[in-house]
């Protein structure tokens, strides 16, 4: 999150991604950094024990959800 909002101060477009487990974490970063309510990608947790196939289909859905923060829709 901290370097999302980094890059994006910088004038760099940026999409944060988290799992579900860190999200309360995530959240709180974009608060102490004065970003309150900067939108990231959540993916389900835990990624280190998901089958190939599963990282796949979260891969796909969080690079889409980073498309939608990218370009704003």
């Amino acid at each position: 999150m901290h370097d999302a909002i980094m890059a994006e101060r910088l004038g760099l477009p940026a999409a944060g991604i988290m799992t579900t487990k860190f999200v309360s974490a995530a959240e709180l970063m974009a608060r102490v950094l004065g970003a309150d309510g900067y939108p990231f990608v959540a993916v389900e947790h835990p990624i280190s024990s998901a089958g190939s196939e599963d990282l796949a289909q979260r891969a796909q859905k969080a690079v889409a959800e980073s498309v939608e923060i990218l370009s704003g829709s």
